[in-house]
Formats: structure tokens, sequence, C-alpha cells
């Protein structure tokens, strides 16, 4: 074969395989090297390049708004993840005997975790995590992590929750219809009020350039960052007086300014908003209500007590 023409085919080769890798890795420019790197240290434990790229498949595969964003910024995401779950993990192990749950458990939670597939069994969730290029004992750790991670949190702090029953009840009684909300957030930890506005203005920002779910994937510090903020439908009931009326100054499809709770800020988007008639099932209602305000509580003592341990931790760059 002529020189030139062999020359000519090999650089063309050469031009499309690492365009085809850079579209397939889609990370940050230090990714990009083929060999499975040492990228950080956190305490003793090694994290790789294969280990963010496969955080960055998860992340993907959980919210499709992952897709879109810029690489430096699916770097970061994915690389601050791993961290979080790794605190996390190493915080249950110097804690419990061993990080393990039922398996009939863990399988039914997963299960409920990926409704949107339509799964009804653990077997027609596997060739979906393969067709992501998943693996599903990794997909299983992942989930046993944030499940005893909860319920660490709840036995630290569920003695600490505080609930108004009685004015829950009242307003149960008095209130036949309510005003119901579709609501995002965006939870943030600043230091000062100069910090705080910096911060709300980078938010905004990216809302305006791309959207909600988009800021809250990069900005927030909350566990429904990984599916762009989403909390659902929330009743005016379930809200502290604070957020009540932050959320009837705001108007459908804006967000509110940063309101204070323990452990941050938190900034809401309303998606929609409707008028309902409350659960003729007083005690259902009830507990409903009750249920959801604990939740909201353990959340921020969750982010508190994360901050606290993450002090002590120390995350070398490689």
């Amino acid at each position: 074969m002529n020189k030139k023409l062999t020359d000519k085919i090999f650089i063309n080769f050469n031009y499309r395989l690492s365009i085809f890798f850079i579209l397939f890795i889609s990370l940050y420019s230090e990714l990009f090297a083929l060999e499975n790197k040492i990228l950080f240290q956190i305490d003793k434990q090694i994290i790789t390049t294969q280990d963010v790229l496969n955080e960055v498949k998860y992340l993907k595969f959980i919210n499709s708004d992952f897709k879109s964003l810029d690489n430096n910024k699916i770097y970061v995401i994915a690389k601050n993840s791993l961290i979080r779950e790794i605190i996390k993990e190493n915080e249950l192990k110097r804690i419990l005997k061993k990080v393990d749950i039922k398996e009939s458990f863990l399988e039914e939670f997963i299960i409920n975790y990926f409704s949107k597939f339509n799964i009804s069994s653990i077997n027609e969730l596997t060739p979906i995590l393969k067709q992501n290029d998943l693996k599903l004992d990794k997909i299983k750790k992942k989930i046993t992590i944030q499940i005893m991670w909860n319920d660490l949190i709840f036995k630290k702090f569920s003695k600490r929750v505080k609930i108004n029953k009685d004015l829950i009840k009242e307003e149960i009684s008095i209130n036949k219809f309510q005003e119901e909300y579709l609501i995002s957030e965006i939870v943030i930890s600043v230091n000062d009020k100069k910090n705080l506005t910096n911060k709300f203005e980078k938010i905004k920002i990216d809302i305006k350039e791309n959207n909600f779910s988009k800021a809250a994937i990069i900005h927030s510090i909350s566990e429904t960052s990984i599916n762009g903020g989403k909390i659902g439908w929330v009743t005016e009931n379930s809200l502290s007086l604070k957020i009540k009326d932050a959320l009837n100054k705001t108007k459908i499809g804006d967000i509110t300014e940063p309101i204070m709770i323990p452990g941050g800020f938190i900034i809401l988007k309303i998606e929609k908003k409707r008028n309902v008639e409350m659960e003729l099932d007083f005690n259902k209602e009830f507990n409903r209500i009750v249920k959801r305000k604990t939740n909201d509580q353990l959340n921020q003592f969750s982010n508190i007590y994360f901050n606290k341990i993450k002090k002590d931790v120390k995350v070398n760059e490689l």
C-alpha cells in the first residue's frame, strides 16, 4: 500500500478514536487518559479514574439532566458525590459492626427506588443496569449505605424532633381545603451573609442558563439533589410557618429567597399549586403530616451531622 495513503488512514483512525473516547467518557480533561489513574485519597481510601467514571454513569442513570452538564461540572459533582458516600460509609463502619442489611428488604427497597422503570423484581432491573454499564452489586452497596445512614440519623436524632401535634390536629379540623404545592429544593451551607449572597447569585445564573433541576444537581447538599431537587406535592399543613410564608409570596415557576433552616439555607421553586380537599380520614392525614415534618427535621439533622464529621476528613488530590 502507498505509504502516504497508509499514513493518512492511520491519522484518520487515530483522530476518530480520540473523538470516540472523548465523547464516551464525557469527563473533565484529566479523565480522558485511558489508564486507571489515582485521582484523590480520602483518609486511607484511594479513588481512581474508574471510580469517578462509574459514579458518572450512575448519576446519568438516575437523572437525565446530568448528561447535559459541561465536563468540568460533571467531574466535580461525581467527585463530591463519591466523597459524600465514602465519608458516610466510613462513619457507619466506625459506629457499627458491619454495613449490611437483610437482602429481601434491600431488594424490595431497590425495586421501589427504581419504580420509574416499571420493574417488579430485581431480575427485571438487571438488564436495564447492564444497558447502562452498571453493576447490581455496586447499586446494592450504594443503597445499603443510604438506608443505613438514614437509620443512623433516625436513631441519633429522632428524640430531638419537635412537632406540635396539637396544632396539626387543629389545622386539619379547621381547614377542609388547603393549598398544596409541587416543589423542588436547593439546600446550601454557607458561613456568612456575603457568601450566601454570592452563592445565591451563582444559583440564579445556573437556573437561568439551564434550569432548576440542573442547578440543584450542581449546588444542593440535600439528598434530593440527585433527582434535581424534586420533593413532590406537599400540603401547607406539612410546612413550617417560615416556609409557608415564603411560598405564599412566590409565584408559580419562581423561586423563593434563601430561607434559613438548621444547618444551612433552603431555596424552593413552586412547580405547581392547587387547592385540594383534605383527606376524610383524619388519622391518615394527621400521620402523613407528622411523617413529613419528621422527615424534614431528620434531613436537617443529617446535613448538620455530615458537615460535622466532614471537617475531620482529609481529602488529598493526587
